[in-house]
C-alpha cells in the first residue's frame, strides 16, 4: 500500500511540473458603444506559457449571439494563439458574455469576457476616444 500512495504521490507531482498553462493579453475586451450592424469581431490573443502543446478542445460562449473560434493546431511552447469572437451587433443595448475555453492546461477550463454597448445611433469618433481612453 505504501508503494502504491507513494507511485500515486509522484505521479501527482510530475503531472503538475508537465502541465500546460497559458496567459491572455487581455481576459475581458470591451467592445465601449458600438454602432447596430457594425463589425462584432474580435480576438483574444494568448501565450503558450507551458512546455508542451497547448490544445484547445472546445470554446462555448453563454449565449448564441456570441459565436467563438479556437485554433485547430497545437500552440507550441512559447507560441501565441488566438481565439475570435463575433458578437451580433444587430441586437441593442447593453451586453457582458462569456466564453468558456476547453484545453489540456493546468486548469482545463478557463473564463474570458467581452462587454459593450450597442446603439441605434452613430457613434461619434469624439465618444469612441473617450471610452477608449478610459480603459
Amino acid at each position: 500500500m505504501k508503494v502504491f500512495g507513494t507511485f500515486l504521490m509522484i505521479l501527482c507531482i510530475s503531472f503538475s511540473l508537465n502541465a500546460q498553462e497559458f496567459k491572455f493579453q487581455k481576459e475581458t475586451i470591451d467592445y465601449g458603444k458600438v454602432q447596430k450592424g457594425s463589425n462584432g469581431e474580435k480576438t483574444f490573443v494568448f501565450t503558450n506559457i507551458g512546455e508542451t502543446p497547448l490544445i484547445i478542445k472546445n470554446v462555448k460562449s453563454s449565449c448564441g449571439c456570441t459565436v467563438p473560434k479556437k485554433p485547430e493546431q497545437p500552440i507550441m511552447p512559447g507560441e501565441k494563439g488566438e481565439i475570435k469572437v463575433s458578437y451580433d451587433t444587430n441586437r441593442v443595448g447593453g451586453f457582458s458574455k462569456s466564453i468558456t475555453i476547453f484545453s489540456n492546461a493546468k486548469t482545463p477550463r478557463k473564463i474570458i469576457r467581452i462587454k459593450g454597448i450597442v446603439t441605434e445611433g452613430v457613434v461619434l469618433e469624439k465618444e469612441k476616444s473617450m471610452i477608449s481612453n478610459s480603459n
